[in-house]
């Protein structure tokens, strides 16, 4: 994959054929252009060498400067942060934009107020077009000479020179001159929507302070290398991703999870990229180089999210492709074939009528607010510390009607907790205990690592001479001659051990021990449920959801119990990790037809089940680089209410988006309609296409405002 950075580029169908043709280069499999950040991201076919790629790589520059000459491309690097920083003030060229635009005005004025002769007006008309138009008309004249025939530059040209030619003076330089004036507002509405959305990822760290020889040194962030002791002081961003070594402070995480209460962190404690020190120093040692640091993952997911384009973006891209070469067919079928078959029919009044469809004709407003829209959306998510690989993923979320979880660390705490030891044959408490710290010595589980907590004795692990993990089921262990099973039922009798036990009564997960195929008793070991499940079921189920679902490893008794608490539609209770997909196999089979189902689970354990889903959701991605790599949508928290919260931005994304759609091609049918009525003027068409641009691009920032 390649990133090329077109700085200067402000014209969004340009964008669309750049994207397009680039797309259809030999050893490119796909190619997108992200016009909010102004990249293009190549990726090219797998077997591509390296000389192949650099071969794409100067064809697509090529083709840019066919396109776009006035785009300057620069081949983004680890350190390019570029694309993120946008001027929010009107540059130098503007003011420069500005001044012709007055001039022109001025002039417009003058000849049009005051009586002089025909040639004196038309002297001054045709000057204050060339101060407010000639630009355009040199651009489409350089166009053509490219072979760019169908765009905004030529259709223009056309229709104010046509109007020229009609006699139309004062009409064609208004015309250009709204036109302009509309351009010039448009960029600046398109800029400040991009530094809208860059400031929700402004978290990206400028410097790090660097101990080198007792010394301190500020030092880019991709100059730290894994092991260097970094210091931190009160108000700056935390740079790479570490453990505290000294120091105690509050830290503003919301940048990454969206959470507005600081956490408190000190010696041992891990921190991330991208908090904010609040008030004490931090003394910290890296763990993690910039590029791999959680905060570098979320910026690249982030900005590359839209290279995965959601359907109606895909429309848009197809519809821009084809309706302006048919509106200019129609145009030009408007201007010669009614006065020659209508009687009495004037040429230049269907001329005119003609040039209302050219300047309507030109598609930006769809083709800059719907991508922005969307990516408004994703950067809005991202406030809220949900991280959106795609515009596909965040239009689907609109379909969902099937929502499966699974429960320890999603719905439940994963904080377990021993609440009943029960000894079989003789044996005590201390003892059973003893041999689940034994068997259990060796995994990273919640389980095991609360069976530990309990027992409170170091484990002598060379006593262990054998250890294996049976998964599904539990391990097994020897310790000198002895070999102890510890896990579920299943395990148990798979290892033909003789059970005679009472059911426990108490809800939780039943650990099962046994010493030389010898039933020994039990050990309840109990999960929480998190504080927001049960209202994350209840609202997904006022937004529509049709069936709630939860899949577990556990017991009958504690999976039907806590689904019964919690609301859910079904429970699949003891399953293995190759049974979690069958049993989403069979849900998706029961989904509707355009339904989509949901998986959401920690992002470890479950990496299969996170790619079957149509949508995948990874619980607590906090630094995890499983759950980021493993799903679809990534919530940096361990809340699951966060998936509602992610249902209802992709709503609320898609509502405003509809709402440009609409609102868009509303106007330009109704304008193109009116014009060949001949009751719309140009002053109306130059509102259907660059007035409709600012409406819509205003509203599509909506979708960082709502959510």
């Amino acid at each position: 994959m390649k990133e090329l950075l077109l700085d200067g580029l402000d014209c969004a169908n340009c964008a669309a054929k750049i994207e397009k043709e680039v797309g259809d280069l030999d050893g490119v499999k796909a190619a997108s252009v992200n016009f909010v950040t102004k990249k293009l991201t190549i990726e090219t076919i797998e077997t591509n060498a390296k000389g192949n790629l650099e071969e794409i790589i100067n064809e697509a520059k090529k083709i840019i400067n066919r396109i776009e000459p006035d785009v300057s491309i620069v081949e983004n690097d680890k350190d390019n942060s570029k694309s993120w920083k946008y001027k929010e003030d009107i540059d130098q060229s503007n003011k420069k934009q500005l001044a012709k635009l007055s001039i022109g005005a001025v002039l417009l004025g003058i000849a049009t107020i005051f009586d002089f002769s025909l040639w004196i007006k038309f002297s001054i008309y045709i000057i204050s077009y060339i101060l407010v138009g000639g630009e355009v008309v040199l651009k489409a004249a350089k166009n053509i000479a490219r072979g760019q025939v169908f765009d905004e530059y030529f259709l223009m040209s056309i229709a104010t020179i046509g109007a020229f030619l009609i006699k139309e003076f004062p009409e064609a330089v208004s015309v250009m001159l709204f036109y302009q004036i509309g351009e010039f507002f448009q960029n600046i509405t398109v800029n400040r929507s991009r530094n809208s959305i860059s400031a929700l990822m402004n978290i990206r760290p400028d410097f790090a302070n660097l101990i080198v020889g007792g010394e301190e040194k500020r030092v880019n962030p991709n100059d730290v290398k894994i092991g260097d002791i970094i210091i931190v002081k009160p108000g700056e961003k935390i740079p790479l991703d570490g453990n505290v070594l000294d120091g105690g402070s509050m830290v503003n995480t919301s940048a990454l999870t969206g959470e507005s209460i600081p956490k408190e962190v000190g010696s041992g404690d891990e921190v991330l990229a991208g908090f904010v020190n609040e008030n004490g120093v931090l003394t910290i040692e890296v763990t993690k180089e910039f590029d791999e640091s959680t905060v570098s993952k979320i910026l690249d997911l982030v900005q590359h999210s839209t290279s995965k384009k959601a359907p109606a973006e895909n429309f848009i891209t197809k519809f821009a492709r084809y309706y302006t070469p048919v509106v200019v067919i129609v145009a030009l079928f408007l201007a010669i074939a009614p006065p020659l078959i209508i009687p009495g029919a004037e040429f230049s009044d269907w001329v005119y009528r003609a040039l209302v469809f050219l300047v309507v004709s030109c598609p930006c407003a769809l083709v800059i607010s719907i991508p922005l829209g969307f990516f408004g959306g994703i950067g809005g998510a991202s406030k809220n510390g949900i991280l959106v690989k795609g515009s596909n993923y965040l239009e689907a979320l609109n379909s969902v009607d099937t929502v499966v979880f699974d429960k320890t660390g999603t719905l439940t705490k994963g904080v377990f907790k021993v609440t009943k030891i029960k000894p079989e044959n003789g044996i005590t408490s201390d003892e059973l205990l003893e041999y689940a710290a034994f068997a259990e010595s060796y995994s990273n589980h919640p389980i095991a690592k609360s069976i530990l907590a309990e027992y409170k004795n170091e484990v002598d692990r060379d006593k262990i001479t054998d250890y294996k993990e049976i998964p599904g089921y539990g391990v097994k262990v020897k310790i000198g001659s002895n070999e102890i099973l510890a896990g579920n039922i299943k395990l148990m009798t798979k290892e033909g051990t003789v059970l005679h036990f009472s059911e426990p009564t108490e809800s939780g997960t039943v650990l099962h021990l046994a010493l030389n195929c010898k039933y020994m008793g039990y050990i309840v070991i109990s999960d929480e449920i998190k504080e927001d499940s049960k209202d994350t079921i209840l609202e997904l189920k006022k937004l529509g959801i049709k069936k709630t679902v939860m899949l577990t490893g556990d017991n009958k008794q504690v999976g039907e119990k806590i689904a019964e608490q919690l609301g859910l539609n079904e429970v699949y209770s003891e399953l293995l990790p190759d049974q979690k997909v069958e049993i989403l196999e069979l849900l998706d089979m029961q989904k509707s037809t355009k339904g989509k189902l949901v998986f959401v689970g920690d992002g470890i354990n479950d990496a299969p089940v996170l790619a079957r889903a149509d949508i995948g959701i990874a619980m607590g991605g906090l630094g995890s680089d499983a759950a980021i790599e493993a799903a679809d949508i990534v919530i940096m928290t361990d809340e699951p209410s966060k998936t509602v919260r992610a249902i209802k931005i992709a709503k609320k994304t898609r509502y405003i988006v509809w709402q440009n759609i609409i609102f868009a091609l509303g106007v330009k049918i109704t304008v193109l309609l009116l014009g060949a009525a001949g009751i719309a003027t140009m002053w109306e068409a130059v509102f259907a296409d660059v007035g409709v641009t600012i409406v819509a691009t205003i509203n599509a920032m909506r979708t960082i405002e709502n959510c």
